[in-house]
């Protein structure tokens, strides 16, 4: 049951982003700007949401395949970015390591921190 409320809470965020980006005129996709939002709504809240982890949890083993449509589609616009590529590596280069940076930071602000005198080898998740 909790991967289902998940899930909602997912969609909720999906749906707010779908109806934000129209309003506001946004320069993102509705799913960047739910994810953004999901990601405001955790630092606000200081905490992670048991539901919505226990519904991520399955989706990170599909990210592959969640992403490669994507990727993909990019090899039929491939010739758009003949004379680009050094702008288009870059890009990919800096939102890596930028993705990168905040998924730390966000990890170690929003997750507990650990006993001291606690082994790291035996530190398990939590259902």
């Amino acid at each position: 049951m909790a991967e289902l409320r998940g899930f909602l809470w997912l969609m909720g965020f999906l749906l707010v982003g779908e109806i934000v980006v129209p309003l506001f005129y946004l320069p993102f996709s509705a799913s960047v700007t739910g994810l953004l939002l999901l990601t405001l709504f955790f630092i606000l809240r200081g905490q992670l949401n048991t539901d919505i982890a226990a519904a991520s949890q399955p989706l990170i083993g599909l990210l592959a395949m969640l992403i490669m449509p994507g990727v993909i589609g990019v090899f039929f616009v491939a010739d758009e970015f003949a004379g680009q590529w050094l702008a288009v590596v870059g890009a990919l280069t800096l939102g890596t390591l930028l993705s990168v940076a905040s998924t730390l930071w966000l990890m170690r602000r929003l997750m507990p921190a650990p006993d001291p005198g606690e082994d790291p080898d035996t530190w398990q998740q939590t259902p």
